[in-house]
């Protein structure tokens, strides 16, 4: 590198004086002429490189033995007490569900009675007994007078809960306030605060490049973008075409035949080259290999109808899959990829999924009004229905937000619903609603889909295409709606969020939109 003083010059050494230097520490040879400080303090440039590799081993700044340690420790701490916490709310709710339950069985045996499903002469000596105690007015006042009893401890339990997880909590994070580093902390959550609302601070829209859409006769129900932009998969009923992207356009490389049906679902790994896409059954993985091409690695028949959505974990050791067939089914890698568990908790289509930051929660909504909550347990990692929702509506699209927090379309009306957790009961319900366009919705594909990095979520709704800014505070915006003028909308954006590539029934073209501030 040359001297940005003399150009003609490279630098050759760099200065270490401890005052605070007027020139700039790099120097070439005129600089250190001009620079006026002992010779000492200029240090060649390799010099300094090895000076500064010998005070970081001299420091052992590398031997994380006991940090790795530590750290262990910590995280396991956290877990015995998550655990201890949850086998304790478990045996507190069996203890409250067994009053309950004593109280219903016994009032429902009164109601038998009431109902007059018996007959004297046919019950044994000590029920008679019995109903003869209720004619004389005994048994009844006793059984009220307890039942009133373990109501009124059951009430007081309860106030006695929650103010002592209350200050249980406040206690718990004034603590955690004293003892960790709080200068730490409050650096880190202002510097997100900061990098939060620094992100697209202004306008945008996605405008079409329109030189470089290129005509597609058949139905594209998915597309697909790999996670450096290079790479489109589009599915155009049977076949998946294999696009190499650069700078906005398309080239068509390689076409795929092995699915039997229409393909309804693409996507890609990102740790590693493959391509997972699913059918009316069939999931295949694709690899990609070392002649520059895709092939089928393995044919998995896990569903019995349509397969609608399929989304993977960070990690890449997991995938999740639904289907018309009604069920959700986890998949996780072995030497092939293998059905671990499948939830059947819906009764009709189920339409999409997506799973939280956390990575252990998936929502799903279906044709059967339900929003699942399916949570993983530890430590057997299988997955549970925590939550059941039922909405007024149908609903094809969904999306998490953070951990927090998800979205919901219903498929007719103007609007779309926002869920939050209740920090006490741990439960989702709706929170607030965004006006969008009037519409009813014809078709399940195409889903919602979070891009953090740009704090945007795009949300196809009839004949238009949402994109949708959201902040830290829960507050959302549409933006931009695009309208394609038909029902038979079908995308994705790219993992970046700068390409929106679509296909849609009106123009019969694979459209690409870039990302554009105003």
């Amino acid at each position: 590198m040359n001297c940005i003083r003399h150009i003609q010059f490279p630098i050759t050494s760099i200065c270490i004086a401890p005052h605070q230097c007027k020139c700039q520490r790099k120097l070439c040879i005129d600089c250190q002429y001009e620079h006026g400080v002992d010779i000492k303090y200029t240090i060649p440039t390799h010099r300094f490189q090895d000076m500064v590799i010998k005070q970081l081993n001299e420091s052992k700044i590398d031997q994380t033995s006991e940090f790795t340690q530590q750290r262990k420790n910590f995280l396991m701490i956290l877990f015995q007490t998550e655990t201890m916490l949850k086998n304790t709310w478990q045996q507190v709710q069996e203890s409250i569900q067994k009053i309950y339950d004593t109280i219903k069985i016994q009032d429902q045996s009164y109601l038998e009675i009431m109902n007059k499903n018996f007959n004297p002469t046919d019950l044994s000596d000590t029920d008679l007994e019995k109903l003869v105690l209720i004619v004389q007015g005994k048994y009844l006042n006793e059984w009220k007078a307890q039942k009133d009893s373990y109501l009124q401890k059951l009430s007081k339990a309860k106030d006695w809960w929650e103010k002592e997880i209350k200050a249980f909590n406040e206690k718990l994070k004034n603590e955690i306030k004293e003892q960790l580093p709080s200068d730490i902390i409050g650096k880190q959550q202002k510097n997100e605060m900061k990098c939060l609302s620094q992100v697209n601070v202004k306008p945008f829209s996605y405008q079409i490049i329109e030189a470089n859409s290129i005509k597609q006769q058949e139905y594209c129900f998915a597309v697909a973008i790999n996670k450096d932009c290079s790479i489109v998969a589009a599915g155009c009923n049977q076949l998946i075409k294999i696009y190499e992207f650069q700078q906005g356009m398309l080239k068509l490389n390689q076409v795929l035949n092995q699915h039997k049906s229409h393909v309804g679902t693409l996507n890609f790994m990102k740790q590693q080259n493959q391509l997972i896409s699913g059918d009316q059954g069939s999931i295949l993985i694709w690899q990609y290999n070392n002649n520059n091409s895709w092939i089928c690695s393995q044919t998995i028949n896990g569903h019995s109808d349509w397969i609608s959505c399929i989304i993977l974990n960070n990690n890449e050791d997991l995938f999740i899959s639904s289907s018309d067939d009604t069920t959700i089914k986890f998949w996780v890698k072995k030497n092939e990829w293998i059905c671990q568990q499948t939830i059947t908790d819906h009764s009709s289509y189920v339409y999409q999924l997506s799973l939280n930051e956390q990575q252990n929660q998936v929502i799903s909504c279906g044709n059967d009004r339900l929003i699942l909550v399916i949570e993983q347990l530890e430590p057997n990692k299988n997955w549970i229905v925590k939550q059941k929702i039922q909405v007024n509506c149908i609903g094809y699209r969904l999306c998490f937000i953070n951990n927090n927090l998800f979205t919901f379309q219903p498929i007719n009306g103007n609007l779309m619903y926002v869920y939050e957790m209740n920090s006490v009961s741990k439960q989702f319900t709706k929170s607030k609603d965004i006006t969008i366009n009037q519409g009813s919705e014809c078709c399940q594909l195409f889903p919602q889909q979070l891009i953090k990095q740009k704090q945007l979520v795009v949300n196809k709704h009839c004949e238009y295409v949402h994109l949708i800014r959201f902040t830290e505070n829960a507050e959302f915006k549409v933006e931009q709606s695009i309208q394609f003028g038909t029902n038979y909308i079908f995308g994705s954006l790219s993992d970046d969020g700068q390409y929106l590539i679509t296909w849609d029934k009106t123009s019969y073209q694979i459209q690409i939109r870039k990302f554009k501030e105003q």
